[in-house]
């Protein structure tokens, strides 16, 4: 009941713009919890690498006192990711296309983070 919670809070978020292209919920530790990803993306890389940089986001946050962290953001030649807190012990990452309206979607992640940390 959980996961099809989540898979369809994922499916809302997806579907909300035609610039996001994957999302997955994913521990704190870097397992996928729940994920849309297209193929060829790996599931594990992904939590992996998302918990990685939330780590060192958060680390970051703190030594440079910039308070609490709210979210990542990644930028490259062919698009952003962006990761947000879910709850204490999970991440929402999104994947986005280059030409993303970014007001648009950190307000659909900040939508779907409240709703997946309401499930978790």
């Amino acid at each position: 009941m959980r996961s099809e919670m989540l898979t369809s809070i994922l499916n809302d978020l997806n579907g909300t713009s035609a610039e996001i292209e994957a999302s997955a919920v994913i521990s704190t530790d870097g397992l996928v919890i729940d994920a849309l990803l297209p193929a060829g993306m790996d599931e594990d890389r992904v939590g992996a690498m998302s918990a990685a940089m939330l780590s060192l986001g958060e680390r970051t946050s703190q030594e440079l006192a910039r308070g609490e962290l709210e979210q990542v953001l990644v930028k490259g030649k062919e698009g952003y990711i962006l990761m947000t807190h879910a709850n204490q012990e999970s991440v929402l990452t999104v994947v986005a296309k280059t030409n993303a309206r970014l007001g648009l979607i950190f307000l659909d992640v900040k939508r779907a983070a409240d709703a997946i940390g309401k499930i978790l």
